[in-house]
């Protein structure tokens, strides 16, 4: 058994290498600059250079008629405010993207990897410590361009490998919940996302600049339900693991077939959503069945560039495979901020509480407060999560442990510094530290305390710095 790990890991490292080389091979793409000069006559007074002047004429006919670099679902609003799927993300936001500009078209290459060790329970106080090597990864292609003078077309494709780095039960990661493998719970262990993550369509048409109407398609896409995704939101990314409240918050963010209807009005946004409540089964590399069983709505509010709330209600049918008989009520009130300093020193924090509620079953709450500061080359980021854990969540015996519910706390202090930077994407040596605490009756299975830690190096392209 031992020898075969070995060699799992093996092939795991050698993907992982093949990845980044890859990934290193992209060419940066041509920025468009335009310059309007002006000359002096005689009397000392500036004349404009007529024929300048009509080659800038053309240059902003182009750029009406052109990509548009604005968000993907508003002719009206700045392209910072993308996240993931419809929700929104504050304007002074930092993009870590790859623009690749056409006649009519403006693409958007952006993802995120981390080749690393990880190990839960380092100290091998319990049983359900374990550790690999492996590398969390994703890699996103968008494009958009303006559809007559009111109209915007967006489209969005997500690939993650992370069933061949990962393998089919995911990555160790203490107390994480959610979805199965070989017919069993995966407990302790966070899931492998599926190769096709997204597929997505959208179209806007503005109603005045004020004012804009969306249709959003996935299969797969993601609902109008919980904040930006951990996988997309700047207070994340340095942080190679996924939240353990992740099925609490943005646990839908991969569902196949959703369909989404929103209106903007200034500041604020409301949608709708009908989709598949069932979270993806364990074939990674196929398309599961639609459904379109299950409902969401969400009010999103922008206040200035610095901010963004949102408050959401989904109702989720019969989301785990191996509970079909539960519905779930899940409720999540996020807020997300973002500061730039300065072109070196940033600032993005997230705060979030999510409940989920099914029949018969206590409310189950999670909360999640983490942030991320870049000074230059470094990354400095923690994350603190309080999640409310049942027995039947943790995979438990109800007569050993009871009904009752497990508060589970984690905090994670980590740090990435660029050692690297090479066709507009950087190389980061980063390293992070968890700490675990929850109730004294679990000690026999995790330890008292326990402590996960790892080491990685993360890939990711350059902050987009526009024009």
């Amino acid at each position: 058994m031992e020898t075969q790990r070995n060699i799992m890991n093996i092939k795991r490292t050698l993907l992982c290498l093949i990845i980044i080389g890859t990934t290193y091979s992209a060419q940066a793409q041509h920025e468009h600059k335009s310059h309007l000069s002006e000359k002096e006559d005689t009397t000392g007074h500036k004349k404009v250079d007529s024929s300048l002047v009509e080659h800038r004429m053309h240059d902003q006919m182009d750029m009406q008629n052109g990509p548009p670099m604005t968000h993907s679902y508003s002719l009206n609003l700045p392209m910072t405010r993308n996240g993931s799927g419809t929700a929104w993300l504050p304007d002074a936001s930092p993009m870590y993207a790859l623009m690749i500009h056409k006649k009519k078209w403006m693409y958007m290459v952006h993802g995120n990897l981390a080749i690393r060790y990880t190990k839960q329970d380092v100290g091998n106080k319990g049983t359900r410590g374990d550790g690999q090597f492996d590398a969390p990864n994703w890699i996103m292609f968008m494009g958009q361009r303006k559809v007559g003078k009111r109209g915007l077309f967006h489209f969005s494709s997500m690939v993650s490998l992370d069933r061949f780095t990962e393998g089919g039960a995911g990555y160790p990661l203490l107390f994480q919940t959610g979805e199965s493998w070989k017919g069993l719970p995966l407990v302790d262990r966070q899931h492998p996302h599926d190769l096709i993550s997204e597929l997505s369509v959208g179209y806007t048409y503005a109603l005045s600049k004020r004012a804009d109407l969306s249709v959003y398609l996935g299969y797969p896409g993601e609902p109008a339900l919980g904040s930006v995704a951990f996988m997309h939101r700047p207070s994340a990314l340095p942080n190679p693991d996924s939240p353990i409240s992740h099925h609490w918050n943005d646990g839908t963010h991969i569902t196949f077939g959703v369909a989404t209807l929103g209106f903007r009005y200034d500041k604020f946004k409301i949608e709708g959503s009908a989709f598949t409540g069932r979270e993806p089964d364990e074939n990674r590399l196929d398309f599961d069945k639609p459904r379109f069983d299950s409902y969401s709505a969400r009010l999103s509010f922008n206040p200035n560039q610095n901010w963004a709330f949102q408050a959401s209600q989904g109702w989720i049918k019969s989301p785990e495979p191996l509970h079909q008989d539960e519905d779930v009520n899940r409720t999540i009130v996020s807020a997300i901020y973002a500061l730039q300093i300065n072109e070196d020193q940033s600032l993005n924090a997230t705060a979030l509480w999510g409940r989920n509620k099914s029949k018969d079953h206590q409310g189950e709450n999670a909360l999640l407060i983490e942030g991320t500061y870049r000074i230059k080359k470094a990354h400095i980021y923690s994350r603190y999560e309080l999640v409310q854990k049942s027995a039947e969540e943790l995979d438990l015996n109800h007569d050993t442990y009871g009904h009752g519910l497990f508060a589970v706390n984690i905090l994670t202090l980590g740090l990435n510094y660029d050692i690297l930077e090479l066709a507009k994407f950087k190389t980061a040596l980063g390293g992070q530290v968890s700490f675990y605490k929850t109730d004294a009756i679990l000690n026999s299975l995790y330890g008292q305390h326990p402590i996960g830690a790892q080491i990685f190096l993360r890939v990711y392209p350059t902050i987009f710095k526009g024009h």
